[in-house]
């Protein structure tokens, strides 16, 4: 075999770097799953190389001799990949699109448990100590897996929990949690350094110490922050389980964990800044403790009741054809009816009657960065009238009508004039300066962050109350019979 799996894991770690490249742009995120999924082939391929093959390893000492992987071990290898294998795609082909910020969540938590578990794994396989400045680089690498791993792991589980509605979305607060949250840190500093000098039992504690109260700090993290933060939680995950991915291929050592690791570390950060500057927020002010945690009740304060209007489907489609500009504002309401589809179809229809029509997306649309683009993707609404808000916002004062299909927090206009608002600052779309604004909604119900919306109320503004599946096939039925 010589290097040739060595080059198969250069070419794997190339494979990776164009696969983040191609994801950047929707028009080539088909080409960047790709080289992802060849990527990923080639690195189980070169692992699978080197289980049968060691002496061609990285890091494989000679002095301790060959061992060919036995029978047995190479039956459970293929067991384990096709198990593995069978469970993804069974995963892939039962989720739907709105389940996936969850099924993300919990991927994450994948990747920090092995870390956990691989990390214990080496720890036991260097019982009888060692010396050498090699040996105590190996220990601290398996502390700060260990210690890294277990955040990412119960930090995802309760993102999932948040996701999906098993845990509520306003944060945990807690007395002097800021406090508490650095002495766990500190002490699992503390324990990491001190497994250098200990004999090895005693670092075998030390390390399950640090494993739990990782586990706890991820857990108590993650429920301290709000709903509406979430989409900037799962790319947080996202960079942690990058981190932990790269601990590991120190630990093992492989190289190819090490690189994929940190691609995934570092564009899990960079995004994680990118949407904390879209909503006018800083990184840390997130992780310790998100919006969300204080609500405003429609018909309360000392403005009195509140007043909306209603509309139908007719009168909605009558404000469409007769609009020269319409915005779609899609949220994760949208995702949940699976509107997207009959929403293309009002596009396309608008369109043949000389309307322009566009969709604008907020960075934190949904409960996953990105996911009322993949929506829309997957509705064939072409890519140049899916617009950002930074590229529409000012083109709202020019527009007829807007429709706002299961949004809330991103179109709260409470973040901009209302200081009160535990969402001020947080830049969101200006639809209110349209002529007619349109509200698909099943209720009056805040959304995820659990802060009421002015916008509801605004004498320009109508609810179209309903699963956003039949209100937009209503519009949809209408603007048929307008033909």
């Amino acid at each position: 075999m010589g290097s040739l799996p060595l080059v198969w894991w250069l070419v794997a770690s190339v494979c990776f770097i164009f696969s983040l490249g191609g994801l950047s742009r929707h028009e080539t995120s088909r080409r960047g799953n790709l080289f992802g999924m060849i990527g990923m082939a080639l690195a189980i391929i070169a692992a699978f190389c080197f289980k049968l093959f060691p002496a061609h390893a990285p890091g494989h000492d000679e002095a301790h001799g060959v061992e060919i992987l036995s029978t047995g071990s190479l039956i459970l290898l293929l067991a384990t990949i096709g198990i593995g294998g069978v469970i993804g795609s069974i995963l892939a082909k039962r989720v739907e699109m709105t389940q996936m910020p969850e099924l993300v969540a919990i991927l994450h938590s994948f990747v920090g448990l092995a870390a956990v578990l691989v990390g214990l794994a080496n720890f036991c396989n260097m019982y009888g100590g060692g010396e050498g400045a090699e040996y105590v680089i190996h220990l601290l690498e398996i502390g700060a897996g260990i210690f890294i791993g277990g955040i990412t792991f119960t930090g995802s589980v309760v993102a999932w929990g948040k996701l999906n509605g098993k845990f509520t979305s306003k944060p945990l607060v807690i007395p002097n949690r800021h406090l508490a949250n650095l002495a766990m840190l500190l002490t699992c500093l503390v324990l990491i350094l001190l497994v250098i000098w200990v004999n090895w039992w005693i670092a075998f504690f030390f390390l399950i110490i640090i494993m739990l109260i990782s586990f706890v700090l991820g857990a108590h993290l993650v429920l301290a922050i709000g709903g509406a933060d979430m989409p900037v939680v799962v790319s947080m995950l996202n960079s942690y389980s990058g981190w932990a991915a790269a601990a590991v291929g120190f630990m093992l050592p492989n190289d190819l964990l090490i690189v994929t690791g940190a691609l995934v570390g570092s564009s899990g950060a960079i995004l994680s800044y990118i949407m904390c500057r879209a909503m006018n927020r800083s990184f840390i002010s997130v992780i310790l403790g998100g919006f969300g945690g204080e609500s405003s009740v429609a018909g309360s304060g000392d403005d009195g009741p509140k007043t909306y209007h209603t509309t139908n489907v007719e009168e909605t489609a009558e404000w469409l054809v007769n609009s020269d500009e319409v915005i779609i504002i899609p949220g994760y309401g949208m995702a949940v009816a699976q509107a997207q589809h009959p929403i293309r179809e009002i596009c396309e229809l608008l369109q043949k009657r000389g309307v322009l029509a566009r969709f604008a997306i907020h960075p934190v649309a949904g409960r996953l960065p990105g996911h009322m683009n993949v929506l829309l993707a997957e509705a064939n609404v072409p890519y140049d009238i899916v617009l950002e808000m930074e590229e529409i916002n000012e083109d709202f004062c020019n527009t007829g009508t807007v429709l706002v299909i299961g949004a809330n927090d991103i179109v709260n206009p409470g973040a901009q004039d209302d200081p009160s608002s535990p969402i001020f600052g947080m830049p969101v779309l200006e639809c209110w300066k349209a002529q007619h604004v349109v509200i698909l909604k099943r209720s009056m119900a805040t959304g995820y962050s659990g802060v009421d919306n002015p916008l509801f109320y605004k004498e320009n503004s109508s609810m179209l109350f309903g699963d956003a599946k039949s209100s937009i096939d209503g519009v949809l039925n209408a603007l048929r019979g307008m033909a």
